[in-house]
């Protein structure tokens, strides 16, 4: 099966649906079923993007690319 490749825009709208079909009463399972997600995408997607605002969510995974690309460099130059 190809794998899904959602936005971050995407994951957060999928998670206030989520949000939204919990609070009427239904089931997890019931929900990733309906968002064509699995169960365990939900709760890593809820723990990595529960409660960030959009532009939240897009400076949180800037800081991530930028934290990786100076772990890279500074791994250059101990090798150095």
């Amino acid at each position: 099966m190809a794998r899904k490749k959602y936005t971050t825009e995407q994951i957060i709208q999928m998670l206030r649906k989520a949000e939204i079909m919990v609070s009427q009463g239904k089931m997890i399972d019931e929900i990733c079923r309906e968002l064509s997600i699995h169960p365990q995408t939900y709760y890593r997607w809820r723990r990595e993007y529960g409660g960030l605002e959009l532009d939240q969510a897009k400076k949180f995974k800037d800081m991530e690319k930028e934290n990786a690309r100076l772990k890279r460099l500074v791994a250059d130059l101990s090798l150095d």
